[in-house]
């Protein structure tokens, strides 16, 4: 718990106290007040105008705490820092202003009252640091019990424990735990601390206190040698986790010296000598303490509190007491998860034993159920064996009948043989036609695969047979732009060298459009023939591809191939496309021949033309 932590709680009672109607919000007058005193204890410079500047958009009426706690952060305890304000800021300060402005409205002892007004101040402190972090603040039992066996081994008595019990086992006590005021009033009821004087109480409340919320480790007398005179002076010491301070006397108000502890700092026993026993010395980084106690327990004492604040400042804790109350809490969840294992462990033992003993009564009844099973098994089986024999005549009277059956169908099933093997002669028949069928539809395909073939080529010549021609053309063009830049009198001479040959040339190429035309003309007629063909393959194919059905009678007639013909050399379609063939080698023949020619003729024109 941080100091912002601590002056919150504290400021928390201040401003519940100025809520008179119990509504959660005190007036801005009121706040002003708080917040001027504030800054005054805190030591902090007075801001009066942040508190009007802070609510200038609300309205004149009362601020909640949601509101005010923004301006408390901002203006007053962010500008509180423990290092800063360490020589003018006392927190025992911010605490008598929040219990004075508190305890006007609260505590109203009833009564004989036990405790002065200091040591109850001194009750709420303690109450403030081991309360739960939450709001309304509460201490819960176990930490009730802890301060009050604080305060009994401080008085040196046992604690009334069955007074205590009948406080806590209230039935508000055991759901929200104590609040401040229930717990002073417990503690000036007098019933935990009877028969003990006033005087030895508000000393033990005192050591508490300072020990608790001070950070008091140890203090009491020890004999110092000093550093100069090397003289043995007794002096009042307290330890806190970081310094040992001495004072004059126990009163603490002349302070003497300050020795800070750190990780360097060391304690070791010390042999007697001068006339001093049960010594031992703090070693700093700079100096060398020797001390003396009074006793080999005081030493004892203070050498394990002073390791103690050691340890506490090099782990960076300020205060052991905090550092406990983390410990006691973690304990007390870890005791609560135990208890909580614990009550489901017993939940889930009863579940096991009402499984148990609900088995045990469904054991019982299946007893029954099976000595009732076993006299109904009995009847059923007398049954069963008069339905057997019944089922057993029933049986062989079946089995005659079934071979009977069975001869019949063997009969039957060597009648369905010898079709079987008609049919399979039938469809081996039917498998070799059909072979020569593809042959001769393969036969077709490659005359047609040869057609495709030859008019791609007529097509590739014709193509480079206008390119060409393209570069006549443009030959021509040149020889036009050439001539027109020459002289005048070689013009028509050059140009009628020109001509000639390109005219002659042009006339060939028409030519050849005209045979490829012709080309094209027969190759059609013969592809249309060849699809004429192949749709009469077709037909003749699925005349032949007539599904048989198992026992189907041969037809009567001149057998299964009476419907289809082979083409014969007489077919007339057979001839048509002979011709055709015949045809078309002699076109080409042509071609090629007549291509000859006028490559030759060409060859010959222009080994004639001159060139300027």
């Amino acid at each position: 718990m941080d100091l912002r932590s601590e002056l919150l709680k504290s400021i928390w009672y201040a401003f519940t106290a100025l809520d008179v109607e119990k509504s959660g919000k005190v007036s801005k007058s009121q706040l002003k007040v708080l917040s001027h005193n504030l800054y005054t204890v805190l030591c902090i410079p007075h801001d009066p105008a942040a508190l009007e500047e802070h609510f200038r958009d609300d309205d004149d009426g009362p601020v909640s705490s949601q509101g005010y706690m923004p301006y408390l952060n901002k203006y007053i305890l962010d500008k509180v820092r423990n290092n800063v304000f360490l020589c003018t800021f006392v927190k025992e300060n911010v605490d008598e202003l929040c219990w004075t402005l508190t305890a006007k409205k609260n505590y109203r002892p009833e009564g004989k009252c036990v405790l002065p007004g200091k040591d109850a101040f001194r009750l709420w402190c303690l109450f403030i640091f081991l309360s739960e972090d939450r709001y309304p603040l509460v201490i819960i039992p176990d930490e009730v019990e802890y301060l009050l066996k604080k305060l009994c081994m401080a008085m040196s008595v046992e604690l009334n424990c069955v007074e205590l019990e009948d406080f806590i086992s209230q039935d508000s006590v055991q759901q929200n735990g104590f609040i401040v005021w229930a717990f002073l009033e417990m503690m000036n009821s007098g019933k935990l601390m009877r028969g003990i004087a006033k005087e030895t109480i508000s000393m033990a409340i005192e050591e508490v206190y300072r020990e608790i919320v001070g950070d008091v480790l140890k203090e009491g007398y020890l004999w110092k040698k000093g550093q100069l005179r090397r003289n043995w002076i007794e002096r009042w010491f307290t330890l806190r986790p970081s310094t040992l301070i001495y004072f004059t006397s126990e009163d603490r108000k002349d302070r003497k010296g300050n020795i800070q502890l750190d990780g360097n700092c060391c304690v070791e026993v010390l042999p007697d000598r001068d006339g001093k026993r049960c010594m031992f010395c703090l070693k700093t980084l700079t100096k060398t303490y020797e001390l003396s106690a009074s006793d080999t327990k005081q030493r004892q004492e203070w050498t394990t509190a002073i390791q103690t604040a050691t340890r506490l400042h090099v782990e960076g804790k300020t205060s052991l007491h905090k550092d406990l109350k983390l410990k006691r809490r973690e304990q007390r969840e870890q005791r609560e998860k135990r208890r909580e294992a614990k009550e489901q462990e017993l939940q889930r033992l009863r579940a096991l034993q009402e499984e148990r003993e609900r088995k045990m009564a469904e054991l019982e009844l299946l007893k029954e159920a099976q000595r009732q099973a076993q006299a109904l098994l009995e009847q059923d089986e007398l049954r069963r064996r008069q339905q057997h024999e019944q089922l057993q005549q029933a049986l062989e009277i079946q089995l005659k009948e079934a071979e009977e059956a069975r001869a019949s169908m063997q009969a039957e099933m060597a009648l369905k043989e010898a079709e079987a093997e008609r049919q399979r002669k039938r469809i081996k028949e039917l498998e070799a036609m059909q072979q020569r069928l593809e042959e001769a539809l393969q036969q077709e395909i490659k005359a047609r695969q040869d057609e495709e073939a030859f008019r791609y080529a007529q097509a590739r010549l014709l193509a480079e047979e206008e390119e060409k021609m393209k570069a006549l053309m443009s030959l021509r063009e040149e020889q036009e732009e050439y001539i027109q830049r020459a002289q005048r009198e070689k013009q028509e001479k050059i140009l009628s060298l020109i001509t000639h040959p390109s005219v002659r040339a042009l006339r060939f190429h028409q030519k050849y459009l005209n045979l490829c035309s012709e080309d094209e003309q027969r190759s059609y007629r013969k592809l249309r023939q060849a699809s004429t063909n192949v749709k009469h393959w077709n037909v003749q194919m699925n005349r032949l591809m007539h599904p048989i059905g198992p026992g189907e009678k041969r037809p009567s007639g001149s057998g299964s191939f009476s419907s289809f013909r082979i083409p014969s050399q007489k077919d007339p379609g057979l001839r048509m496309r002979q011709k055709s063939d015949e045809q078309d080698e002699e076109s080409k023949e042509n071609m090629e021949s007549r291509g000859g020619c006028e490559s030759d003729r060409r060859l010959s024109t222009n080994g004639d033309m001159e060139i300027p």
